[in-house]
């Protein structure tokens, strides 16, 4: 999945017409941050889907006319950590799934890298410290407030983050509360380097046809 964000727009009804017709996969926002502003995440299980179809797509028509805003640009690949009983559910269904679902009307997306501190846990002690964040969001996406969508970065992010995580829910109010309950754990506390930026959009447009 990748996400662009842009400026200058006026006016966003061209995008949706030009992505309808194009046949782009993905969600495009209106950013809240930005009264100028807007956000499209775009997904596929082939990258190349990125070179050949978005970036042409986007160098073209209305997208073309708009500011490009680097520092909110983030790109991550779905991933599993080895207990999963349906790969293709973990890693192409769900994430989709989430992303175009018409419920989930705010989207927040950052980027986030670890500390070598954690790196140099042992394993078990890793897994303590992921279970304590999993937990809460396992109880927000179980009470239907909050549900997210994890990507690893490494080696594809300019800034050299971890991770890109997609909070998603129906109200914004929720996905706020969960950044700031994770606040408190172990993992973001003592051993995150940095966090963010936070692109925060509510979804204008979301494609009709899954990623391939």
């Amino acid at each position: 999945m990748q996400l662009f964000a842009f400026g200058d727009c006026m006016d966003a009804r061209p995008l949706v017409d030009a992505l309808a017709t194009a046949e782009i996969r993905g969600v495009l926002y209106e950013d809240l941050n930005d009264p100028r502003g807007v956000g499209l995440v775009t997904m596929s299980e082939n990258p190349s889907y990125f070179i050949d179809d978005v970036r042409r797509f986007l160098t073209r028509g209305p997208f073309a006319a708009l500011a490009p805003r680097p520092e909110y640009t983030m790109l991550g690949r779905t991933y599993a950590i080895g207990h999963e009983t349906d790969l293709n559910e973990t890693l192409v269904d769900r994430p989709v799934r989430r992303v175009l679902d018409p419920a989930l009307a705010w989207h927040v997306w950052y980027p986030l890298r670890r500390s070598g501190s954690f790196e140099q846990l042992t394993p078990k002690e890793q897994g303590v410290i992921l279970m304590e964040h999993g937990g809460i969001g396992h109880a927000y996406g179980k009470a239907g407030y909050a549900y997210d969508i994890r990507l690893a970065c490494h080696g594809l992010d300019k800034n050299d983050n971890d991770f890109v995580v997609g909070l998603l829910g129906p109200e914004l109010y929720p996905l706020s509360s969960v950044v700031q309950r994770m606040r408190r754990t172990r993992q973001t506390s003592l051993h995150l380097e940095r966090l963010g930026p936070f692109f925060v959009g509510r979804a204008l447009w979301r494609a009709t046809a899954p990623a391939q």
